[in-house]
């Protein structure tokens, strides 16, 4: 393929339907390909043929975490904890979710670059969240080179807090703290997303974008593009509950870092020690094929603008 912006990730290039064709899709990849690109969302079934007795374990294994009675139909099941973060270092189905060979491969395929899950986050119920792009929290340079993956363990009704999301909004410009004229690197919050929430809604007014709700059955799941606004409704009814898994994904190649507690034009990044799910190894910050290492420290009267004071300031060191 001759793809001249190998910096973009391929579903979200301006060249995508040019080169979709080269691709090799059958039809529902094709499909896929198309609502991402589009929407910045797609929804599909998830490929295992072992899903429902990998839930089952999960449930049996995860449930007793939560400090809520699932068995009382009556029981108010937002009471507990909401998330298990990472569950997947102890649980070999959340990991074999996460690490599913199949949709690896098309994320691959999708993308340009090889994909890697890092993070999963098991939920018995929704989570209620505010409107939000995942960017802030997971980014990468070159950017948008993440993107998730949430899987529905239940048939999902509308009382129970479904997934929303906002169509097209992935196209919209990614939030930095430059964007929104504060400072991030040092900083101390304790929600990374709370500062960019009124940008989000003035863009939310200025493209007068509407919210669609997930009604997932069980066993589809939904990618979403790293700058996809999306969030949890409000579960009305308490005593429901809403199993799901979110992976969030990672791509070969890139530097990881957290948008929120970083300053990009000063080169002051929180960067991520990342290991892959699948495979348990490392994956090094790189940049067009080299890793990138904090430098050795040179003298002060040594302050040349090169390449190594800008890779000591990527990794946060000093001037």
């Amino acid at each position: 393929m001759n793809n001249p912006l190998p910096g973009v990730p391929l579903i979200e290039s301006p060249l995508f339907p040019s080169l979709a064709s080269s691709l090799g899709l059958n039809a529902d990849e094709a499909r896929i390909a198309d609502d991402l690109f589009h929407k910045g969302f797609a929804v599909f079934d998830f490929p295992d043929p072992d899903l429902d007795a990998r839930i089952d374990r999960i449930q049996g294994q995860l449930g007793p975490r939560f400090g809520v009675d699932f068995a009382d139909p009556a029981s108010n099941k937002t009471a507990g904890e909401r998330r298990v973060q990472d569950a997947w270092s102890q649980d070999e189905d959340v990991r074999a979710i996460a690490a599913n060979p199949r949709v690896l491969e098309l994320l691959g395929t999708l993308y340009g670059r090889p994909a890697f899950p890092f993070q999963t986050l098991n939920f018995p119920v929704g989570t209620q969240q505010d409107a939000h792009s995942d960017s802030v929290h997971f980014s990468s340079l070159p950017e948008r080179f993440m993107c998730g993956v949430w899987l529905a363990m239940e048939d999902i009704s509308a009382d129970a807090g479904p997934l929303f999301y906002y169509p097209g909004s992935h196209r919209w410009p990614v939030m930095t703290n430059a964007m929104i004229g504060r400072r991030g690197y040092g900083s101390d919050l304790s929600s990374a997303q709370d500062p960019f929430a009124p940008a989000w809604e003035a863009l939310r007014q200025a493209h007068g974008a509407e919210r669609e709700v997930f009604l997932a059955r069980k066993g589809q799941a939904l990618i979403w593009c790293a700058n996809l606004l999306h969030g949890g409704s409000v579960q009305t009814d308490p005593r429901l509950t809403r199993w799901s898994q979110v992976t969030h994904y990672y791509f070969e190649d890139c530097v990881y870092y957290t948008p929120a507690f970083s300053d990009e034009i000063t080169g002051q990044l929180q960067v991520r020690s990342i290991k892959a799910i699948s495979d348990g190894k490392a994956r090094p910050n790189r940049y067009l094929g080299e890793e990138l290492r904090p430098p050795q420290p040179v003298a002060a009267s040594v302050r040349p603008l090169s390449l190594g004071r800008r890779v000591k300031r990527l990794f946060g060191g000093g001037n």
